[in-house]
C-alpha cells in the first residue's frame, strides 16, 4: 500500500486552514507532545522538531518546498491520500483526505514520540475552530475576552468603530504616559488578535507607530479598539467550500499622505480565494509619495507580489486556480500606467514597481481592473471608517460571528 503524502508548514493557522478547505474533507486532529514545560522555548523546539523533520522524509519520501523552507511535501501531493501537518513547537494539527491513513500516521508519530491525541480540533494557539455543515469558522473569542479582562474593560462602554473617523493621531498629541510598558503590551496583544480580526488591522497598525513614546491620546485610542472588540467579540473568519478551480483576486488601495507627521501613505490590500478571505495588509509605506497615483501604484505592486507568492504556494498544495489573477484598483491613472509602456517625468521614479506589475500583466498571470471607490474592499485597511461604511465592508469580506450566518442581524443591531 502506498504511504500517504505529508506536508509540513509553519504558515499562520488561519491561512493554512483556509487552503485546506479546498483539499480535505477529513477531521482536523490536535496533538501535543508531553515534554516538560519548564524546558526553554528554543531548546524545546529543537528537541521536538528536529527529530520529527528528520523522521518524515525518511519514512514518507518527502522533498523540500521551494516556496517555504519549513514545508515539505510528497511529489504525489495531488494523489488520493494526502496528510497535512501544522507545527508550532510541540503543538501539531493534523488533517488529511482519508481518516484511515490519518490514524495510521498518528500511530506512526506515537511510535517515535511521546504525544497526546487531543481529539478533533477546537482550540489551537488562541484560535477557536468550529466546523459545521462543511463551513469552517475561526475566531479568538477567549483571547479577546482575556485581553478585556486584563485591561479592566469588561464593563466598559461599547465603541461602534475601532478608531474615530477623520481624526488623525500625531506623535505629539497629549502628555507622555507614565507606564509605556502597559501601552506596548496592549498593542502587542492586539497585533495577535488581527490574525482573525482584519477589521482592526488599520487601527492596530496606527497604534503600533507610537510605541517608542506613547502618549495619553494613544492609550485612549488603543483602549477604544478593545471597547469596539467587546461589542462583537466573537467575530471571526468564515471559510466555505469553493469550486474546484477558484479564482484568486486582490483589491489594493492607498491613503495618500495620510500620516500627519511623516506624510507617508498607507498601503492596504485584501486577497480572496473564491469568496474566502486569506490575506490582508495595512502598512505605512517606507517613502513619501509625490502623488496619489504613486502611492496607489506602490500598493498595487505589493498586492501583486503577495498574490504571486500565494500562487506558488497553492500550486505546491495542489490547488488549481483560474488565471489571470485579478488586481482591483480604484485609481484610473494607476490602471492606465499598467497599459502604457511610456514613462514621463512624474512617474519615472517608480519604474521598478511599474516594471514588476507590468511584467506580470504581460505574461498573462495577472490582470489589473478598475473598481469604483464605493466597492473598494481595501478601504478597511487604509483609513478609519464611519460605522455604516465599516458595517458594509464587514459583510463584503464575509466576517461573521461564531453562530454562523447571523452577521447581518448581529452587526446591524449592534451598530444602531
Amino acid at each position: 500500500m502506498r504511504k500517504p503524502s505529508v506536508l509540513l508548514s509553519s504558515l499562520p493557522p488561519f491561512a493554512l486552514f483556509s487552503v485546506l478547505q479546498f483539499l480535505v474533507v477529513g477531521p482536523f486532529v490536535n496533538l501535543t507532545s508531553k515534554m516538560p514545560f519548564s524546558m526553554g522555548f528554543f531548546k524545546k523546539m529543537s528537541t521536538w522538531l528536529n527529530p520529527l523533520v528528520s523522521l518524515i522524509p525518511l519514512v514518507l519520501l518527502m522533498f523540500a518546498s521551494s516556496t517555504r523552507h519549513s514545508m515539505a511535501s510528497n511529489k504525489h501531493l495531488v494523489a488520493s491520500h494526502t496528510i497535512f501537518l501544522l507545527l508550532y513547537v510541540d503543538n501539531i494539527v493534523v488533517t488529511g483526505s482519508d481518516s484511515t491513513h490519518l490514524q495510521q500516521f498518528i500511530s506512526l508519530l506515537g511510535g517515535h514520540f511521546d504525544i497526546e491525541d487531543l481529539g478533533p480540533l477546537s482550540y489551537f494557539l488562541g484560535l477557536q475552530v468550529l466546523r459545521k455543515d462543511g463551513t469552517l469558522h475561526i475566531n479568538q473569542l477567549k483571547y479577546a475576552h482575556d485581553l478585556l479582562q486584563k485591561a479592566n474593560l469588561l464593563n466598559s462602554k461599547l465603541a461602534s468603530t475601532p478608531l474615530v473617523a477623520k481624526v488623525l493621531l500625531s506623535v505629539s498629541d497629549g502628555a507622555l504616559i507614565s507606564n509605556p510598558t502597559e501601552y506596548r503590551e496592549l498593542v502587542g496583544s492586539l497585533q495577535y488578535l488581527t490574525l482573525t480580526r482584519p477589521d482592526i488591522s488599520f487601527a492596530v497598525n496606527t497604534m503600533a507607530q507610537f510605541m517608542s513614546a506613547p502618549r495619553t491620546s494613544h492609550l485612549v485610542a488603543a483602549k477604544r479598539i478593545l471597547r469596539y472588540i467587546k461589542g462583537i467579540i466573537d467575530l471571526g473568519l468564515t471559510f466555505t467550500p469553493q469550486t474546484a478551480t477558484a479564482r484568486l483576486s486582490a483589491c489594493s488601495d492607498a491613503d495618500w499622505a495620510g500620516c500627519p507627521d511623516s506624510r507617508r501613505s498607507t498601503t492596504g490590500y485584501v486577497i480572496t480565494l473564491g469568496t474566502n478571505l486569506i490575506s490582508w495588509c495595512s502598512k505605512k509605506q517606507p517613502t513619501v509619495s509625490r502623488s496619489s497615483t504613486e502611492s496607489e501604484y506602490r500598493a498595487l505592486y505589493h498586492a501583486c507580489a503577495e498574490t504571486t507568492w500565494i500562487c506558488s504556494l497553492l500550486h505546491e498544495l495542489g490547488v488549481r486556480l483560474r488565471f489571470p489573477v485579478q488586481l482591483f484598483c480604484d485609481n484610473l491613472s494607476t490602471t492606465y500606467m499598467v497599459a502604457n509602456p511610456v514613462f514621463h517625468a512624474r512617474t519615472r521614479h517608480i519604474e521598478l514597481d511599474y516594471h514588476y506589475v507590468r511584467e506580470k500583466v504581460a505574461l498573462g498571470s495577472h490582470q489589473v481592473c478598475f473598481i469604483p471607490s464605493v466597492d473598494q474592499l481595501a478601504d478597511l485597511f487604509t483609513k478609519a471608517l464611519h460605522r455604516s461604511q465599516l458595517h458594509n465592508l464587514l459583510i463584503a469580506i464575509s466576517l461573521s460571528c461564531c453562530k454562523l450566518n447571523c452577521i447581518h442581524v448581529y452587526i446591524i443591531s449592534y451598530l444602531k
